[in-house]
């Protein structure tokens, strides 16, 4: 592996980066007065599409997506970049038309949709001209294992007829939202991993309705579209949009969920450099006990172990992404459950010191701090929660040694 980026990296991380200071950081506090006038918070507040129509105008658009629908990067190649993103995970990756959940339905639409569903769906999606949502999770079982999940797909006839309750739906709750991916069981008594499909349900589809919009920790996270909660009663759409057939949802949900992982992982990277950049500002201004709070010990020790553990993750980060271009999100499964263990939780630890050094001001609207712990801590729960992969990782070390 090389550590030094390529050269359509290096171009990439200087435009971009020149995008972030020229466009993205200013308009943090725009978005925050757009947000906080907004009738519906959920609506994507004017100051995004402007900031899509600068990116995509700059060539900044679908980065993540490799191959002929994207911008052709390796998922190397677009590590870094994802990164910096992190740093404004409110505003950057919508911006560049990269953000969660879309990103994820963009991918299993590339990979398992017919051209029918790629030309409805997939195209006006890269195109930003809509927004999506994912449908896995539940409020009455452990979506952790999808043999829990309880909504039924039944066949009937030339249509599917869907009935249960989904919730954490991210992307729902955004007025643009146009279709949904529903994950569900079509066969309980099938092998554990052949019970399960995922179905295209546009979201005009009568017997589907939005109980709430769920808040985290506090927020709307209107920068995923908002999460919703769902129920579905007798929803019919037609047999064709069945994702690659009968049977295929958990692979697909394993395709999907690789990428959508790593993703994650590079952007909480970016959000603890942020963090870490605020706190040394803030320390390096500030004085108590007759002296600034930069020359006290702790706060030393904080910053050094910051530093640490943010190139050490980077690191992972990176040989996790090599991995997947060289052998495969398969055989980059070990490295995908590490770093989804390790960012969060060195986002988590970095942003929590980066609070406690501004005092008060770190818990309050002046500055991204909140938000950004926000984020970071649910990290530990989404694609998996930590525990869940630590135990999938300690079974693959156990296997070893047996």
């Amino acid at each position: 592996m090389e550590f030094a980026f390529d050269e359509t990296t290096e171009r990439l991380r200087e435009q971009l980066t020149e995008f972030m200071d020229t466009h993205v950081y200013p308009a943090e506090a725009v978005l925050a007065e757009q947000v906080a006038e907004a009738e519906n918070p959920w609506t994507t507040p004017p100051i995004v599409e402007k900031l899509k129509d600068a990116a995509r105008s700059q060539g900044l658009w679908n980065l993540f997506l490799p191959g002929e629908h994207g911008a052709g990067l390796t998922n190397l190649q677009y590590a870094p970049l994802a990164e910096i993103t992190g740093r404004s995970p409110r505003l950057a990756p919508e911006a560049l038309n990269c953000s969660a959940p879309d990103t994820g339905n963009m991918e299993t639409l590339a990979l398992f949709g017919t051209q029918q569903q790629r030309d409805q769906w997939l195209t006006p999606l890269l195109e930003g001209e809509i927004r999506s949502a994912f449908c896995m999770t539940e409020p009455e079982v452990a979506s952790s294992d999808a043999n829990n999940i309880s909504t039924r797909i039944e066949r009937d006839g030339d249509e599917y007829v869907i009935n249960g309750r989904k919730w954490w739906s991210s992307g729902a709750m955004n007025p643009n939202c146009r279709i949904l991916i529903v994950m569900g069981k079509t066969d309980p008594d099938a092998e554990r991993h052949r019970q399960q499909s995922m179905i295209l349900v546009p979201t005009d589809t009568p017997g589907i309705e939005i109980k709430r919009g769920m808040h985290v920790f506090g927020y709307t996270d209107g920068d995923h579209g908002g999460h919703a909660e769902i129920e579905f009663r007798n929803v019919r759409v037609p047999a064709a949009n069945i994702l690659s057939g009968e049977g295929e949802g958990f692979a697909i949900a394993q395709a999907r969920l690789g990428p959508g992982r790593i993703h994650h992982c590079m952007r909480a990277i970016g959000m603890a450099e942020r963090a870490l950049e605020l706190m040394c500002r803030r320390v390096s201004q500030r004085e108590a006990f007759g002296g600034a709070l930069a020359d006290q010990g702790m706060v030393r020790h904080w910053i050094a172990e910051a530093r640490v553990k943010i190139e050490t993750t980077r690191l992972l980060v990176l040989k996790t992404a090599w991995l997947m271009d060289t052998v495969g999100n398969k055989g980059a499964h070990t490295e995908i459950q590490a770093i989804k263990v390790a960012a969060p939780e060195m986002a988590t630890w970095v942003i929590d010191r980066a609070i406690q050094a501004h005092g008060g001001a770190g818990v309050s609207q002046d500055f991204p701090l909140a938000n950004l712990y926000a984020s970071a801590r649910t990290l530990h729960i989404v694609d998996g929660p930590d525990e869940v992969h630590r135990r999938s990782l300690a079974r693959q070390e156990l296997k070893k040694h047996r």
